[in-house]
């Protein structure tokens, strides 16, 4: 059983996690205070949960080497590139999820849980002056800002054991099985939020925090993404942005009739998606309960189906009617290109097919027949 375990509470509609031991049910202040610091950034609480994560995988493992986070600091320069890359093996063998049966997390994923576990180290170092950083991290900083003037800091590191990143196509999902989903689906509360999904591209945090009545232009069919701190039920856009999305005539038709089918709930609070049975009905729902959804779904129709595969799919069909890249960028809210890239599933047979097209149209381009 692990010692470290991620533990939260909620306190007058804000969640706040920490690290726990399980043994005496002490509260671990180092990463504690760190997650807290998170906390006071803005981050999202899905954001903060997978630090806690990461971190309490890393108390894991040192618990299980036998060593403290203080012996780290003192190790010399070889000694910790040995040990984070002996943790980095760790993780690729699926050892911190304690299920050996469980799928092996990809090195992606492996490599993200060291990089928070880097910047856990840098902010104990910060908070310490008598602690120093760790040797393989270094003390160059790159000062950028994100499309709403948020300020960040980078660090470049100096540790070279991370993992080869073999850069795994993102799981989408195709339309005709969308169309069977929402055939399967009991209610209209239940089609709006996978249409909804599909024709936005929003995150789930985004979509369950928007509101009926000052998140959606009824006339234009739009709906947006605005950042607030204060949903009831912890939805979160990430990195503090604005954005907004045109729907079609037909899901806003969907939409007007979920809203008039439970207008008596709707109308009582604030939100566009909600709960609509049970102990909970008439109040915002919770990732959790979409997550719940789409089991369900799943167990009726055999498709496996996620908010992120939704989101991915919303990419790769405006890439396929022929939208820019960067206008595919801009409406999922990345910061960069590149992660945009990730959601787009382009076969090797789709570049042969478009390098024969280009061929077709540009013959001579090089004047080789002159050569010849």
């Amino acid at each position: 059983m692990a010692r470290y375990i991620v533990d939260s509470q909620i306190d007058n509609h804000e969640k706040y996690y920490f690290i726990r031991e399980q043994e005496s049910q002490d509260i671990v202040l180092r990463p504690s205070k760190y997650l807290m610091h998170k906390k006071r950034s803005k981050l999202s609480p899905n954001t903060i949960r997978r630090s806690a994560g990461a971190i309490s995988y890393y108390l894991n493992y040192i618990d299980e080497t036998g060593i403290q986070l203080d012996d780290v600091w003192e190790m010399p320069y070889d000694k910790q590139q040995e040990h984070f890359t002996d943790y980095l093996i760790w993780l690729q063998a699926g050892l911190h999820s304690g299920d050996s049966y469980k799928k092996k997390p990809y090195n992606e994923t492996c490599n993200a849980y060291l990089k928070e576990v880097f910047r856990f180290y840098r902010f104990s170092g910060q908070q310490d002056e008598s602690t120093k950083q760790l040797k393989v991290l270094s003390d160059m900083r790159i000062i950028v800002h994100n499309s709403v003037g948020v300020k960040r800091t980078l660090y470049r590191n100096t540790f070279h054991g991370y993992l080869q990143e073999k850069g795994h196509i993102g799981k989408t999902i195709e339309q005709d099985k969308i169309v069977i989903l929402l055939k399967a689906c009991a209610n209209c509360r239940d089609q709006i939020l996978l249409l909804l999904l599909a024709e936005t591209g929003f995150r789930i945090g985004e979509l369950l925090g928007v509101r009926y009545a000052t998140d959606i232009d009824y006339e234009r069919h739009l709906l947006y993404v605005n950042f607030r701190e204060d949903n009831e039920n912890g939805a979160r856009a990430k990195n503090a942005e604005y954005r907004k999305a045109k729907i079609s005539d037909a899901t806003f038709e969907i939409l007007q009739f979920y809203i008039e089918e439970y207008k008596d709930l709707i109308f009582q609070q604030e939100y566009l998606i909600i709960n609509i049975s049970g102990d909970y009905a008439g109040k915002p729902m919770q990732d959790s309960g979409v997550y719940a959804l789409m089991e369900r779904l799943q167990k009726k129709t055999g498709i496996k189906v996620t908010p992120h595969m939704l989101r991915h799919y919303f990419a790769n069909a405006r890439r396929k009617a022929g939208w820019k890249l960067e206008l595919i960028s801009q409406a999922l809210g990345h910061r960069n290109i590149e992660t945009t890239m990730r959601y787009l599933n382009i076969s090797d047979q789709e570049l042969m097919d478009v390098s024969d097209e280009f061929y077709r149209k540009h013959q001579s381009i090089y004047e080789i027949d002159k050569l010849l």
